[in-house]
């Protein structure tokens, strides 16, 4: 079992799905404890439990219901985002935060609290959840809403306080299954950075595609988009026969061919070249919410690209006034010829109330590596520098991070851990991620060390 940048890899005792309607016996939990999967889009080992149980939590069959008249959605734990529109947006319902793809549950985007394109605007997933039915070895199946602060323990929490069987998620109201787009080539990382700061004022939704091989005056150079929900006014004619068609288009099937070093430095910096080129200088489009919110699932398992041996995502934030550290990251990167062509940066509103959210008001930065040596020292380094400021690393994505960082980048986890206790007193619900940083303890141990008896 491996995440999404397939490295680090480990084996299971046990995989089970966990079917709607069902209790998971946590009796019958070896001493390895319980890890819930969804959709296995977290880069790094959030939904792996070596030599444990991991119970796949998705299904197709998932139901689903919501109320036409106000968009309160009562959605299984398991539900995938895709599902989701594919049921809704025909209704004129769309979901109030999406992440980069699809391909996730409702129980994965509450648990890692996911953001989008829209956090400066509208804040993160959990934000907009009325309540949560929560599956606990302790406490069974409770609802939580946002004033329990079991909730927000579970918002970010990575699985580790529970299983999150239902949700109620408040969807947005929209026209069409359209965007409006603004894209604006940009020649320095200063006209990046002032665009988006602007565009925290009149855009609900903002990104930046930054090209790491740029130097000299190019050094973060990028593509700014901006975008609204579009109206039936912005449509083409053929867009007006069906405005609210949910279409992911066609996706192409990548096999698991790709050598793993194919992606060399020389040819990412052609390639990111080419596409910083292409991009107009100030254009207007009308794309599908598919195409906008979730470009790369056009292509089924993109990962490949990177080869066997993996790749990791390393993503942070850090506050709006380290605009300088930023730079100097940036810099780093450039200089060290080591990323790959996928650098996202956006811009994060107010601080997430999760215990273990990651977004905090500033800048965020997210950059694919293609896995090789060397590159651990190199994020050792910037780790080290973002902690410094009170930034902090995105558990969905991490596969790596010193443990030492994660109290200062995450100070209230004394709390979380205190709240974790009151449900999961005997350390059942566990994951690699937990292990390798100690979330919920020193190493993440528990003093479990055989199943109970039913």
């Amino acid at each position: 079992v491996a995440g999404w940048g397939r490295t680090p890899r480990s084996r299971p005792r046990a995989r089970h799905r966990l079917e709607p309607g069902l209790d998971a016996d946590f009796a019958q939990v070896g001493r390895r404890g319980l890890t819930v999967r969804g959709l296995g889009r977290s880069y790094g080992d959030a939904a792996q439990n070596a030599g444990g149980t991991v119970l796949d939590l998705h299904s197709p069959s998932d139901a689903a219901w919501y109320d036409e008249t106000n968009g309160v959605a009562l959605l299984d734990g398991g539900l995938s985002l895709e599902s989701l529109h594919a049921w809704t947006l025909p209704q004129g319902w769309f979901a109030p935060v999406v992440p980069g793809t699809c391909h996730v549950t409702m129980g994965g985007a509450f648990a890692a609290d996911v953001h989008g394109k829209n956090h400066h605007h509208d804040g993160s997933f959990a934000e907009h959840v009325d309540w949560i039915e929560l599956e606990s070895p302790v406490r069974g199946v409770v609802r939580l809403n946002p004033g329990d602060d079991l909730f927000w323990a579970t918002a970010g929490g990575m699985g580790l306080t529970g299983i999150i069987r239902r949700l109620a998620l408040s969807l947005r109201r929209v026209e069409t299954a359209y965007l409006r787009v603004t894209t604006n080539r940009m020649a320095s990382l200063d006209e990046v950075l002032d665009g988006l700061v602007a565009a925290d004022q009149h855009a609900t939704y903002s990104v930046a595609w930054l090209d790491l091989f740029g130097t000299g005056r190019g050094l973060g150079r990028g593509i700014l988009n901006t975008a609204e929900h579009a109206e039936l006014a912005d449509l083409s004619r053929r867009q007006t026969r069906a405005p609210l068609d949910y279409s992911p288009g066609l996706r192409l099937a990548l096999p698991d061919v790709v050598p793993s070093g194919l992606l060399m430095p020389t040819m990412m910096r052609a390639f990111n070249t080419l596409w910083w080129r292409r991009a107009p200088h100030d254009d207007q489009s009308v794309e599908s919410a598919t195409s906008f919110f979730h470009p790369l699932d056009a292509i089924t398992n993109w990962n490949r690209l990177y080869g066997r041996r993996g790749f990791l995502q390393h993503q942070f934030v850090i506050p709006s006034t380290e605009v300088g550290l930023l730079r100097h990251i940036i810099e780093r990167l450039a200089n060290s010829g080591t990323a790959g062509f996928l650098a996202v940066l956006k811009r994060f509103g107010p601080a997430s109330r999760g215990h273990l959210s990651f977004p905090g008001e500033g800048w965020t930065l997210a950059v694919d590596f293609p896995a090789k040596p060397g590159l651990a020292g190199l994020l050792d380094e910037i780790d080290d520098l973002i902690a410094g400021v009170g930034g902090r690393i995105y558990l969905a994505k991490d596969s790596r991070l010193d443990p030492k960082h994660v109290p200062t980048m995450y100070p209230r986890l004394e709390a979380w851990r205190e709240l974790r206790r009151g449900v999961d007193p005997e350390g059942l619900l566990t994951s690699d991620l937990n292990r390798r940083l100690g979330l919920t303890g020193p190493r993440g141990r528990s003093p479990r060390i055989a199943p109970r008896q039913p």
